[in-house]
């Protein structure tokens, strides 16, 4: 749950069942997704604030881990080596391996785990005490990631096909459709160039979204009905609180694995040759 000011919680209004006070008035909302600026002002054009913190530690603290890991490797790996070895091979061999294949694979390698890690980091942050929000649950973070990942596909597809070819790729274009290749080739246009990179952006969003909303509905309602007959209930609404946060970290896994398992197989859609 988000510990910022401008936010309407019920732990700060100390509003309870059965005080006279109804649970929209500390019910979750967008304004459960809106920080105040922590440098600069809100109306400024340029300002730091929570999220972007958040972005910032994440950042350094995933340098830092792998930097620690690997900055003297040994042949025999303490436990910090091994565990950081575990998680790169596990993109390396699992996702993108596995995807792309070994040998066009190997250098979009270090693109892949930064995106794995950093996307589960910037998850994770929705379980770690005081900061408590998940950073992909704002739009522009896997806004700005899926827009990485276009980028690289659309230029490896030109580079790979040239002009032609990549539009050939684009398009799905297969001339024994006859009279519907027209049709065809602009529903696989608007599909790949339009709807991909959304879809991309959005799947990660709304999952991340969608669980920091539930997280603080029921952490809310536990607060909300902790008086009274409502203990009981707030008893219950806690036990989902604890379901819900395992529930997360599973989520935040999965959903940094499907980004990059997507992002390995655009590449590799874009060096697959066009038949």
């Amino acid at each position: 749950m988000s510990a910022d000011p401008t936010q309407v919680l019920a732990f700060e209004t100390d509003c309870h069942l059965f005080d006279g006070c109804g649970f929209a008035d500390v019910a979750p909302g967008l304004h459960s997704f809106l920080f105040e600026p922590l440098l600069g002002h809100q109306d400024d054009a340029v300002y730091f604030n929570k999220t972007m913190l958040l972005a910032l530690l994440g950042s350094i603290i995933i340098v830092g881990f792998f930097w620690a890991a690997f900055a003297k490797p040994k042949v025999v790996p303490g436990k910090l080596q091994m565990v950081a070895e575990a998680g790169y091979d596990f993109i390396r061999r699992g996702v993108v391996y596995e995807t792309i294949g070994k040998r066009e694979g190997e250098k979009y390698v270090p693109l892949i785990v930064s995106l794995f890690f950093f996307i589960w980091m910037m998850n994770l942050w929705s379980i770690i005490p005081v900061a408590q929000f998940p950073v992909t649950s704002i739009i522009s973070y896997p806004a700005i990631l899926a827009g990485i990942v276009y980028v690289l596909w659309v230029s490896l597809t030109f580079k790979r096909h040239g002009f032609v070819g990549a539009w050939k790729n684009f398009s799905g274009y297969d001339k024994s459709l006859g009279a519907v290749l027209p049709l065809s080739m602009t529903i696989e246009v608007f599909s790949n160039l339009i709807v991909r990179p959304f879809t991309h952006a959005v799947r990660l969003f709304a999952n991340m979204f969608a669980g920091h909303t539930l997280l603080l509905l029921f952490t809310i309602a536990s607060w909300y009905m902790l008086n009274g007959i409502g203990i009981a209930y707030s008893a219950v609404s806690f036990g989902m609180v604890l379901v819900m946060t395992a529930f997360e970290l599973f989520i935040q896994a999965v959903q940094a694995y499907v980004f990059v398992l997507l992002t390995c197989s655009f590449i590799q859609g874009a060096l697959a040759e066009h038949h």
